[in-house]
């Protein structure tokens, strides 16, 4: 998925160099790739322009495979939404939040739906291609990187509750502290839900968790800090093993299926 993001990445900042100097500098599939364009490649993703080109061409082969997959305004808008409550804050304070950093609404809303047509296409063309793995797989995957398996031996955190998911909610826009109750609490990884331990790991020192119904209440945490090194058992380390192996997978499957395709596709070198 990787390579299908950083696609999406190159034609964001690529329309950005339109106004440069330009010349059509080979086609592929019917789609130009300029010269300005190998040399914006070059300069924001550091590379040289023979990578340059193998990533444009890439763009538009992916492009070419997308281009019949189409995405609701309705599902834009569902995304826009999740995304939003993911980071705690109102559609509106994101459209705020966009504004002030010089990115349009529209121009927004384009990103979310390209991305969108990505995840589609790989459901529907490549995911299927990746056959589940046995335990025996995912043991020598396991033992082959086990440095991905590492943890924090603890971690300190302020636990926020309240007695409705709304007021949790609020609390996390507003930061006001009156209408929720507050503990510092130090726990083991080991003791920690795997599905929250999955969480805090990936939530930043200083930033709140998504929050979490606990049955009689609901809870967001504040990562205070990360301690200490603890090595995973495999049973233990197992979902964390499936997703790396399956990541690995899709980053070569999408690989082969790109190759595939520029080996099939009609391109016209124009100008060295």
């Amino acid at each position: 998925m990787k390579k299908l993001i950083l696609f999406g990445f190159i034609a964001l900042f690529t329309l950005s160099h339109a106004k440069m100097v330009n010349a059509i500098a080979l086609i592929v599939d019917g789609e130009p790739v300029t010269t300005a364009e190998i040399r914006a490649v070059e300069e924001q993703v550091g590379v040289d322009r023979e990578k340059a080109i193998e990533l444009l061409t890439q763009d538009r082969l992916q492009k070419a495979a997308m281009k019949n997959i189409s995405i609701s305004e309705d599902a834009v808008d569902g995304k826009v939404s999740q995304i939003a409550a993911q980071n705690n804050i109102s559609v509106q304070e994101m459209q705020k939040v966009l504004k002030e950093k010089g990115t349009t609404w529209t121009k927004y809303r384009s990103t979310i739906r390209d991305s969108m047509k990505r995840e589609k296409f790989f459901r529907e063309k490549i995911a299927s291609t990746i056959p589940a793995p046995s335990d025996d797989e995912l043991k020598i995957y396991y033992e082959n990187h086990q440095e991905e398996f590492i943890l924090p031996a603890s971690i300190s955190m302020i636990e926020y509750s309240a007695a409705s998911e709304k007021t949790i909610k609020n609390f996390l826009q507003t930061k006001n502290t009156k209408s929720v109750k507050s503990r510092s609490v130090t726990k083991k990884t080991k003791d920690i839900n795997p599905a929250l331990l999955s969480t805090i790991l990936q939530t930043q020192d200083g930033s709140f968790t998504r929050p979490f119904n606990t049955g009689d209440k609901y809870v967001s945490y504040k990562i205070l800090s990360k301690e200490g090194q603890t090595e995973m058992p495999f049973e233990t380390a197992k979902a964390a093993v499936t997703a790396s192996w399956r990541r690995q997978r899709q980053d070569q499957a999408v690989k082969d299926y790109f190759q595939k395709m520029k080996t099939e596709a009609d391109i016209q070198v124009i100008r060295e």
